[in-house]
């Protein structure tokens, strides 16, 4: 697992900025799975972000994990 917004692993590095607002409301910039960098679209309904790996990710997606 890697932080979907600096790319490093969650055990390493200081992660203070990317939990905080901007962690919240940001979308996701790097693959959680591999840490590749993603194609990001953000709309003003939301933002969808493809890894070439791992597919894509979506704004919505990441509403439903939370619930």
């Amino acid at each position: 697992m890697y932080c979907v917004h600096c790319g490093v692993p969650p055990a390493e590095g200081d992660h203070t900025r990317c939990e905080g607002a901007r962690g919240a409301i940001d979308p996701p910039r790097f693959c959680q799975d591999c840490a590749r960098r993603m194609v990001v679209q953000v709309t003003p309904s939301g933002w969808s972000a493809r890894c070439s790996r791992h597919g894509e990710r979506s704004s919505s997606d990441a509403l439903r994990a939370t619930d």
